[in-house]
């Protein structure tokens, strides 16, 4: 398009085609921050690669300390030793009801009590909002796979496994246990537990290996990290409350 006036007196055309012949050549490329930027030295590689690794043991110690500490004391509903009571840590609602994940727990609980392995159910799980109500949805669930309501206990301030571990033995009394999770989960739960004062055994139930199986492993590697800092210095749950004569009555009750 041909300019007149001022217009061409402040961009003359051949001008003007320079410009943009120019511009059109011009490819910006962003600058890699200084820290994403490798050594060019070889000793500085070395190192790099050296801190890597050491970040690398340092984030599977935890994990390590997890394996190690309960690999004696993890089985299968078949494995599982005659103890009074279990439970049965939350592990989210569709739709107000247990979720796959869930389900698998509490049909493990209840296969335990139909054996005779077990005696009372303490599910444990979370209640913080009105519209959400874990350990109702499990009791509502185990009375109908065949556990009576009398024998199932609610800790209604389960809202991560520690603060589960802590008020089943600090509000509920309970010293012996044995703890239904998946396999992602349950050896940090009995680790916990024990941090806790509550001996423990570990049934890790079967899971189908999806997107949240996945999910649920890698997460338990940053989980690991809480779950020494949490045994090492014992903070209190979020709420702790009064002692509970739950677990006390539902062991008392008639078969």
């Amino acid at each position: 398009m041909e300019r007149t006036g001022w217009a061409r007196r402040l961009w003359p055309s051949d001008g003007f085609a320079r410009l943009r012949g120019r511009a059109s050549r011009i490819t910006w490329r962003p600058r890699r921050p200084e820290w994403l930027r490798l050594p060019r030295t070889r000793r500085g590689q070395r190192r790099t690669v050296q801190a890597v690794v050491a970040l690398c043991v340092l984030a599977l110690l935890p994990s390590t300390w997890l394996f190690v500490t309960t690999d004696d004391r993890i089985g299968t509903v078949a494995d599982a030793p005659r103890t009074r009571v279990a439970v049965v840590f939350g592990a989210g609602l569709w739709r107000g009801e247990p979720s796959p994940y869930l389900a698998h727990r509490l049909d493990a609980a209840a296969e335990l009590y139909r054996t005779g392995r077990i005696e009372v159910v303490l599910v444990t799980g979370d209640n913080s909002r009105e519209e959400y109500d874990e350990p109702d949805a499990m009791r509502a669930y185990l009375q109908k796979h065949g556990v009576p309501g009398r024998r199932i206990v609610s800790d209604y301030a389960g809202f991560d496994t520690w603060d589960s571990c802590v008020r089943a033995k600090k509000i509920f009394g309970v010293d012996r246990a044995v703890l239904i999770s998946q396999g992602f989960h349950i050896r940090r739960a009995v680790a916990l537990c024990d941090a806790a004062g509550v001996s423990s055994y570990g049934v890790g139930v079967d899971a189908v290996h999806d997107a949240t199986w996945y999910y649920g492993g890698a997460r338990e590697v940053f989980a690991a990290g809480k779950a020494v800092v949490d045994s090492a210095f014992q903070p209190d749950p979020h709420f702790l409350g009064p002692h509970e004569t739950g677990v006390e009555r539902a062991l008392a009750a008639p078969r």
